[in-house]
C-alpha cells in the first residue's frame, strides 16, 4: 500500500551537466530566503526517479550525496501558483494504479496526545495496519512511547485553530512539512516527503531509526540511526510563507545519500513535484529541468516544485534544500 493510502486511513554526475535547451534562468523570487554563505558547499544530486501512470505512487526519488556535509536546511514553501488557487484538489486518484506494497502487519489503533501547551501540540498515532512491523521508541518531553506510525506537530497561535505543519513516520523515516495557508484558503495539503540520515533500500528508500526524542521547548528532534550515527533536526520557522528545519548530522554519511526527496509525477499538470531547479557552484544563475529529465549534478541549492497548477494536491508546497556545510 502506498504511503498516501496508508495516511488516508487516518520526500549521477559529479560535475554540473552541460546546459540543455530546457535550462532557464530562474527569477529572484525562486531563490532561498537565506542568502548563500561563503562556507556553503555543493552536494551531488542523483535522480533515481522512474516513470509511472499512478498519481499515488512516490516515483520521484532525488538523493543527496556528500562525503563531508554535516549540516543543511530544508524548507517547504508555497508554490508559485498558490495565489491563483480557487478550488484545491486534494482527493486521491487511483486511476491506472496497481498497488503492490501490502500493509500486512496488524496493530491496535490508538491516538495519544504526547504534549500540549500554548504554542504546540504533539500527537502520536498507531494505524490498524502498516507495511513494516518495526516499533521505534519515541520520547517527547521525557515521556517514552513506542509503536507509533505517525507523529504530528500542531502549531498554535492566538485566535487561530491548531495547525498541523509537520508529520514524521518513525518506522521508515519519512517527513512532511507545510506552511500555514494563505488567507484565501482554509488549509493546504502535504505532497512531497523528505528523508534525513543514512538511506537504505527496503522495498523503497527508508531511514531506519534506533530512537527518536523530541524536545518541545527547543523544537528539536534528536535522531539515532540503526546504521550508526545520529542527527538533530530543529524546526526554525513556521509561518504563512514557509516551514524551515535545520539538520545537523553527528558525522557525514559516507557510501550513500544523506538526504532524499520523494514525490510523484505523472505529467506536469498531475504532479506533486514536476521541476528541479538548482544553483550550480561558481555560477550566478539557476538551472531548471523537468524532473523526469534531470540528469543529476552538483548544486549549492536544489528545489523540487511546480511552476504551473496541478490537478493533484494543487496546494502542496515546493521543497528547497540549501545551506550545505561541513
Amino acid at each position: 500500500m502506498s504511503r498516501f493510502a496508508v495516511a488516508l486511513a487516518t520526500a549521477l554526475a559529479c560535475l554540473v551537466p552541460p546546459a540543455r535547451a530546457e535550462d532557464v534562468a530562474v527569477t529572484a523570487s525562486r531563490a532561498s530566503i537565506v542568502p548563500p554563505r561563503a562556507e556553503d558547499v555543493a552536494v551531488t544530486v542523483s535522480n533515481e526517479s522512474v516513470a509511472t501512470l499512478c498519481a499515488e505512487e512516490d516515483n520521484v526519488d532525488l538523493r543527496f550525496h556528500s562525503p563531508t556535509v554535516r549540516r543543511f536546511r530544508i524548507e517547504a514553501q508555497h508554490p508559485a501558483v498558490i495565489g491563483s488557487i480557487v478550488r484545491d484538489t486534494t482527493a486521491p486518484d487511483f486511476t491506472n494504479c496497481t498497488i503492490t506494497d501490502k500493509a500486512d502487519h496488524r496493530f491496535t489503533p490508538r491516538r495519544v496526545v504526547l504534549h500540549d501547551d500554548a504554542r504546540l501540540r504533539v500527537v502520536g498515532i498507531t494505524f490498524d495496519k502498516f507495511w513494516r512491523p518495526e516499533r521505534v521508541p519515541v520520547t517527547v518531553a521525557g515521556r517514552r512511547e513506542e509503536g507509533f506510525h505517525l507523529v504530528q506537530l500542531f502549531h498554535k497561535e492566538r485566535g487561530r485553530p491548531p495547525y498541523e505543519f509537520l508529520v514524521l513516520y518513525p518506522v521508515d523515516g519519512y517527513w512532511r512539512i507545510k506552511p500555514r495557508p494563505p488567507p484565501h484558503l482554509r488549509d493546504i495539503v502535504y505532497g512531497s516527503s523528505f528523508l534525513v540520515g543514512p538511506i537504505e533500500m527496503m522495498q523503497r528508500p527508508v531511514v531506519n531509526f534506533e530512537t527518536i526524542a523530541f524536545d518541545p521547548a527547543a523544537m528539536t528532534f534528536d535522531l539515532a540511526f540503526k546504521a550508526g550515527g545520529s542527527a538533530r533536526l530543529k524546526v526554525v520557522t513556521v509561518d504563512d510563507q514557509r516551514v524551515a528545519v535545520e539538520v545537523a548530522l553527528e558525522r557525514p554519511v559516507t557510501g550513500g545519500p544523506f538526504a532524499g526527496l520523494r514525490s510523484m509525477y505523472v505529467t506536469e499538470t498531475n504532479a506533486d513535484g514536476a521541476q528541479v531547479e538548482w544553483r550550480a557552484p561558481g555560477e550566478n544563475r539557476w538551472h531548471q529541468s523537468p524532473v523526469m529529465g534531470f540528469q543529476g549534478g552538483q548544486g549549492m541549492e536544489v528545489r523540487l516544485g511546480r511552476n504551473i497548477a496541478s490537478r493533484h494536491n494543487t496546494s502542496s508546497p515546493d521543497h528547497l534544500l540549501s545551506a550545505f556545510g561541513n
